[in-house]
C-alpha cells in the first residue's frame, strides 16, 4: 500500500480528496447491511481501520474503490442508488451549509458549481440554462468507474433536492453514460419513468422555470458569512493542489479543522494518513514545527477576518476554534503585539 503522504503530495487533480461527511452515506449502508467496516475496507484494499479512524477525508480514487466493494459485499446490483438514497444536508459538508442560505435553486446551483469540490473530488458539476429547458451536466473525473458513481451521485441530487425544495420535485428526464443494468426498477422508482442509458453524457434535463423556484426556510442572512468562509477554504484547497508541499497541505488541514476545534498534531496527522513522528519529522525537515504552523495558520485567518467588519470578535474567535473570545485575544497580542480591536481599527483607517 503506498504511503497516502506521499500519493498526496504527487496526485493528478482527479485523484482528489472525498470529505469524511460525503463518505458517511456509503459506510451507514454498510453498516445497516450488518456488514463490518474492517471487511469494507479490506475489500478495497484499504488499511484495516482506515474506515473507523478516518480522519478529514479519503483519498477519491479509495471511494470509487469502495463503492464497488461495499456493492460485492453486499450483493447489492443497486448499491450506488443506495448509498445516493442516504444523502443529507451534513453529506455536503460547508457548502451543504451554504445552499441552505440561497434563496433559489438558480443560487443554490451556482454555489454548487462553485464548491462542489468542497465535498469531494469525484467529478464537476455544469449547468447550461436555456429559455425553456436547462441540462445539468455531471463531469465524473473516473470515466471508467463502475456506474454505482454515477448512479450514487445522481440519486443523492435527486433525494437531496426534495428535502431541499420541502416537497417532491417533478420527474424529470435523467441519462447515463452507462449501460442498463438487468433490472432497472429501482432507477424509475427513484427518478421516474424516463431514465436513459447508453448516451453520451450523465445528465439530466428540467424546465427552467425550477430555477426560480424559492428554497423554502432559507435562512438567506446566513448566506455572506457561510460564502466567505467557503471562499477562504476554496482558495486554501486550490492552493494546495498547486503547490503540494508538506507544510501547504498541513496548513489546508488545520485551516479546516480550526473550527471544530480538532486542529490537532494527531488528527492532522491521521488525515495526510501518517503517524504523529513521520510528520513532525518531515516538518522539521522543511524548518517548522507543528505549533509553528498552527499559529500561522490562526494568525492568517484571524487577519483576514478582522479585516471584515460583518465577524464579530466571538465569531473570529469560534471560527478559529477557540472556546472563549478571551483566549483568542490574548493569543492575537501574543502575536502582533496588539488586541484583535486594536488591529481592526488600524486595518479600517487604512483602507478608508
Amino acid at each position: 500500500m503506498p504511503n497516502n503522504l506521499t500519493s498526496s503530495l504527487h496526485r493528478s487533480p482527479p485523484d482528489g480528496r472525498v470529505a469524511a461527511a460525503y463518505v458517511q452515506p456509503l459506510l451507514e449502508l454498510v453498516t445497516e447491511r450488518g456488514l463490518s467496516l474492517i471487511a469494507l475496507a479490506e475489500k478495497a484494499e484499504l488499511p484495516p481501520q482506515s474506515l473507523t479512524n478516518m480522519g478529514e477525508s479519503i483519498a477519491a480514487s479509495a471511494y470509487v474503490r469502495l463503492l464497488d466493494a461495499g456493492a460485492a459485499l453486499c450483493n447489492d446490483q443497486h448499491f450506488g442508488l443506495h448509498v445516493g438514497e442516504r444523502v443529507k444536508l451534513g453529506t455536503y459538508n460547508v457548502y451543504g451549509m451554504i445552499l441552505m442560505s440561497c434563496k433559489d435553486f438558480r443560487q443554490a446551483f451556482q454555489q454548487t458549481m462553485r464548491y462542489e469540490g468542497l465535498a469531494h473530488d469525484l467529478g464537476r458539476s455544469v449547468l447550461i440554462e436555456n429559455a425553456t429547458q436547462t441540462e445539468y451536466q455531471w463531469h465524473s473525473h473516473f470515466p471508467h468507474a463502475s456506474r454505482h458513481l454515477a448512479e450514487s451521485v445522481f440519486a443523492g441530487i435527486r433525494v437531496f433536492g426534495n428535502w431541499f425544495a420541502g416537497t417532491t420535485l417533478p420527474a424529470v428526464p435523467v441519462f447515463f453514460r452507462h449501460s442498463a443494468p438487468s433490472d432497472i426498477s429501482e432507477h424509475h422508482r427513484i427518478f421516474g419513468a424516463d431514465v436513459v442509458f447508453g448516451k453520451p453524457l450523465d445528465c439530466s434535463t428540467f424546465p427552467t422555470a425550477l430555477l426560480d423556484w424559492a428554497v423554502p426556510n432559507a435562512d438567506v442572512s446566513m448566506y455572506p458569512l457561510l460564502q466567505q468562509h467557503a471562499e477562504q477554504l476554496l482558495k486554501q484547497k486550490q492552493a494546495a493542489e498547486h503547490d503540494g508541499s508538506i507544510m501547504a497541505l498541513v496548513r489546508v488541514a488545520i485551516r479546516k479543522n480550526l473550527s471544530r476545534d480538532l486542529a490537532r498534531l494527531p488528527t492532522i496527522a491521521l488525515e495526510l494518513g501518517v503517524s504523529q513522528r513521520t510528520l513532525q519529522r518531515k516538518l522539521a525537515d522543511a524548518g517548522f514545527s507543528f505549533q509553528q504552523l498552527l499559529d500561522e495558520t490562526r494568525l492568517s485567518v484571524a487577519q483576514e477576518y478582522l479585516r471584515q467588519a460583518a465577524f464579530s470578535l466571538s465569531d473570529i474567535a469560534f471560527m478559529l476554534g477557540y472556546q472563549e473570545q478571551s483566549a483568542f485575544q490574548h493569543a492575537f497580542k501574543e502575536w502582533t503585539g496588539m488586541t484583535p480591536k486594536s488591529y481592526r481599527d488600524q486595518q479600517s483607517k487604512r483602507s478608508g
